[in-house]
């Protein structure tokens, strides 16, 4: 395995060498430009290093960091358009989410299930962000379709598989079930814009699971599962005006556990791709041991598994 001894270390020395180098070039080509105005844009595939990118954050003369969420080669579309717009005189603006995708009504995801070979059995639920959050309380991880699907290669709480981070084995839940990953390896947390400043401490901008934080001591034990072990997770900051429907879900787990905070993990099978349709999510759930699907107000579930007798 690839992430045994001696290539952790290996790993290591690169990835110290990187930052290193990465920091001194900020310091040599933007330092006087930082001094001025605080604020740096970054891009590229190198741009997706999270530890490079709390380094960064860290430094005095940095206020803020804007790391465009596809920042990898699929991102030059972005910087072709914005190109484009500024040649034409149209004003550029800052990108706040990246829910730009395909979405799918109720209706879409109720065709879906009747055309679908595995005859899903489905429910439409009232109350959905509570009752969901009461299937993760109970320890269950959740495949969660909801709204438009994220542009990026980052599971953003449009096509997620979701977890309550205080549940205590809920991360082995989900590699048991769908994953499959090395353990060392964390999930991440999306968590309330009103967490944020209690949990990582600190208030700078972060729609985009771009940056590591540093977690706060009592946070670590209260959402253990998101915590990776050098005491950092790379978090999701929302707020509620750009996905409302998984802030509310996370207000419902604030009211069962105490915590607003959600586990988040991409939704899909390893080595495939993220889901983008109600046929290609099904297709996922009945290919995996995942037990609850929620696309819109449909909960689909297993044989065996009641959906009334866990959401109550």
């Amino acid at each position: 395995d690839i992430a045994d001894e001696p290539y952790i270390h290996y790993a290591a020395s690169m990835q110290a060498l990187f930052e290193k180098l990465a920091l001194q070039m900020i310091d040599h080509y933007l330092g006087d430009i930082l001094k001025d105005t605080g604020k740096l844009a970054f891009a590229g595939g190198c741009a997706l290093n999270v530890k490079l990118n709390q380094k960064i954050i860290a430094r005095d003369d940095v206020k803020e960091l804007f790391v465009q969420p596809a920042s990898g080669d699929a991102g030059t579309a972005v910087g072709a358009a914005a190109y484009v717009s500024h040649a034409r005189g149209v004003p550029v603006e800052k990108m706040e989410h990246v829910y730009l995708g395909p979405s799918y009504s109720n209706e879409d995801v109720i065709a879906a299930c009747a055309k679908h070979p595995s005859k899903p059995d489905w429910r439409k639920i009232d109350s959905m962000p509570k009752r969901i959050a009461k299937i993760m309380v109970d320890g269950n991880p959740v495949a969660w379709f909801q709204g438009r699907m994220e542009f990026g290669p980052r599971a953003l709480g449009g096509r997620s598989i979701i977890g309550c981070p205080s549940a205590t084995g809920v991360a082995d839940r989900i590699n048991h079930q769908i994953k499959f990953r090395e353990r060392w390896r964390p999930f991440c947390p999306s968590m309330l814009d009103t967490v944020a400043p209690l949990m990582i401490k600190v208030d700078h901008p972060a729609p985009f699971m771009t940056f590591t934080f540093e977690v706060s001591e009592e946070w670590k034990t209260r959402v253990p599962e998101v915590v990776h072990e050098d005491g950092t997770s790379r978090a999701q900051v929302l707020k509620r005006e750009y996905n409302p429907r998984y802030y509310d879900m996370m207000k419902e787990l604030e009211v069962l556990t105490g915590n607003g905070v959600s586990l988040n993990t991409s939704l899909n099978r390893r080595g495939e791709a993220m889901i983008c349709s109600p046929t290609d999510a099904l297709n996922m759930f009945f290919g995996s041991d995942l037990e609850y699907l929620i696309m819109e107000d449909i909960l689909v579930v297993k044989d065996g598994v009641d959906p009334y007798d866990t959401v109550g």
